[in-house]
């Protein structure tokens, strides 16, 4: 049987110019800086988002650990979201890894409100911890896929310049996010001074992410990579995916909101589903009747339906490439099939 597969746009599978990238792909020694494909995807990622270097690691996760090892020192403290990608799914890297804490501050769709992020840096005291970093997601997943504004962006970065305190974004869907903005990802990007941006999701690839900053923060975290076992070699079979990513994908996130947007207009019309509208690809879906998260996934995959959750009461839809708009019209039948049995 196969599925309508909406758990998350991780899912997508390699592009076939990807397929031939990836035969065709010059390699060398990404150890010692040999890989001329891997080379050229970091020099493209950091043109794109108007940066001086790029790195490339295996993962959104690894790109955000790295950034934060560069930017902090045992013993210190990080603002971020209280359901950020970092604290939220990152299997408490911050402690294990970096040996920071976290100082938490609930948002309003993902976006933390600036006062608070002001009140929360700490002054200097012989019982507090330097705040070292501050970190935004953009989109946010947890949020529903929110679009963080460019002016908000501003505000927190000419803050964290008042302060001398970096910031870091997770900005793994953050061409979800200029796509929405109409904006190219570099109007995104100048108010972070380190950005991760994920490959594997909506671009398509078959794995890996991009870290870009300064030159100096660069050298610094290419360091952080092989501390975490991130050392890469032949890389560049993979990073060849990167590049076609990079110059066909972008545009393209655009179907995968209207395929959001049509999914949303008819779950909203569904009287035991509460559903925020998307401005990305990710519908986050409350249940009004009491019925848990599961009981509903499981049903949908009994008839071909996959989805997730982000907590008992609350389901997640994500669209991508590898579902089409006919699918999206037979995922509307079963949602609305299984919804029949639980009113």
């Amino acid at each position: 049987m196969g599925y309508i597969d909406l758990r998350s746009d991780t899912v997508t599978k390699p592009t076939e110019e990807m397929r031939k990238a990836m035969y065709r792909a010059e390699v060398g020694d990404d150890g010692y800086g040999e890989d001329p494909t891997v080379n050229l995807l970091e020099q493209k990622a950091a043109e794109l988002l108007d940066k001086e270097a790029g790195l490339f690691v295996v993962s959104g996760t690894m790109g955000n650990q790295v950034a934060v090892l560069t930017w902090t020192n045992p013993g210190e403290e990080i603002i971020l979201e209280a359901e950020s990608h970092i604290f939220y799914y990152e299997a408490g890297g911050l402690s294990a890894n970096a040996g920071v804490q976290a100082f938490l501050i609930y948002g309003e769709d993902g976006l933390m409100d600036v006062e608070d992020i002001k009140k929360a840096i700490r002054p200097k005291g012989r019982v507090f911890p330097k705040t070292s970093l501050i970190v935004l997601e953009n989109t946010h997943n947890r949020a529903g896929g929110k679009v963080l504004p460019i002016s908000y962006m501003r505000q927190v970065y000419e803050l964290s310049k008042d302060y001398n305190i970096p910031i870091h974004l997770d900005g793994a869907r953050i061409f979800n996010a200029s796509v929405y903005l109409k904006v190219p990802a570099k109007e995104i990007a100048k108010y972070a001074d380190s950005v991760m941006f994920c490959l594997s999701k909506g671009l398509g690839c078959p794995m890996g992410s991009l870290l870009v900053g300064s030159k100096e923060f660069i050298e610094e975290a290419r360091k952080n990579r092989q501390r975490l076992g991130g050392g890469l070699r032949q890389a560049g079979v993979i990073a060849s995916c990167g590049l076609v990513a990079l110059e066909k994908m972008i545009d393209r996130l655009e179907e995968d909101h209207e395929k959001a947007k049509r999914l949303y207009e008819f779950i909203k019309e569904i009287d035991i589903f509460d559903v925020k509208k998307p401005e990305t690809n990710i519908l986050k879906v409350k249940i009004k009747n009491g019925k848990e998260a599961k009981v509903f996934l499981e049903d949908f995959k009994r008839n071909g339906l996959l989805a997730t959750s982000f907590d008992e009461e609350t389901l997640r839809f994500v669209t991508h490439k590898d579902v089409s708009f006919d699918e999206i019209e037979r995922a509307k039948e079963i949602i609305y099939k299984v919804s029949k049995l639980y009113k």
